[in-house]
């Protein structure tokens, strides 16, 4: 991706962050100086990854494929008294695909925040990883559903589903209903080790630098 593609995608996020009164940390709006200067009392939030995130997937076509993300909070399961949970925010926007994929570890409430509908298509996974055509019961809102393997479900604005480890996922914001401010409370989140794509899928884009960096992303600190 081009990084005044990466600046001009963060730019819309403010505002639309803004329009739906959902506010980032000061930090968030830092440029590379100001890491420079505080780098010495933010290993916190740089070790773990804190902050922006975004990727196409390895698609080469982020509308198509893609997600733009802020870390909030997160912990590490290998450092005693660390955080035991993260929390992000999402945007989706219409038929852009977060593609299949499951935890092993994560499990993870979708919360739409506001904004469109987000749709979430799921399969059980079998002993060998494969995709099962059994039915798949979640929680939805803490009341239980059973779908289909594959069936939609759409959440509207305000719903939320947990989805436990070992549960294969996809989804997109629905066609004609808008991008989706989706957040995500989980368990600790670690992309390194803890994401099984079902296809092969890079986690982070590589960066033409056609122009200077509006805000580091989570993957640039110094």
């Amino acid at each position: 991706m081009k990084r005044s593609q990466i600046n001009a995608l963060q730019r819309e996020a403010v505002q639309f962050f803004a329009a739906h009164r959902f506010h980032l940390p000061p930090w968030a709006f830092w440029r590379r100086e100001d890491w420079e200067k505080n780098k010495n009392k933010t290993q916190a939030i740089t070790s773990l990854r804190l902050g922006w995130d975004l990727t196409d997937f390895g698609s080469g076509d982020f509308y198509h494929a893609g997600l733009l993300l802020f870390t909030l909070r997160n912990g590490a399961v290998d450092q005693p008294g660390a955080k035991d949970y993260a929390e992000k925010v999402m945007i989706v926007r219409e038929q852009q695909l977060t593609p299949l994929h499951f935890h092993w570890h994560k499990m993870e409430d979708i919360i739409n925040r506001g904004g469109g509908n987000l749709v979430i298509e799921m399969w059980n996974s079998s002993s060998a990883e494969e995709l099962a055509a059994t039915p798949v019961t979640v929680m939805v809102d803490g009341i239980p559903r059973t779908l289909k393997a594959s069936e939609s479900l759409v959440l509207t604005p305000g719903e939320s589903v947990t989805l436990p480890p070992l549960l294969y996922h996809q989804f997109y914001g629905k066609k004609g209903k808008g991008p989706v401010l989706v957040g995500e409370v989980s368990r600790v989140n670690d992309d390194s080790k803890d994401n099984r794509f079902y296809r092969p899928a890079g986690r982070f884009p590589t960066i033409e630098e056609d122009e200077g960096p509006l805000y580091l992303l989570c993957t640039e600190y110094p």
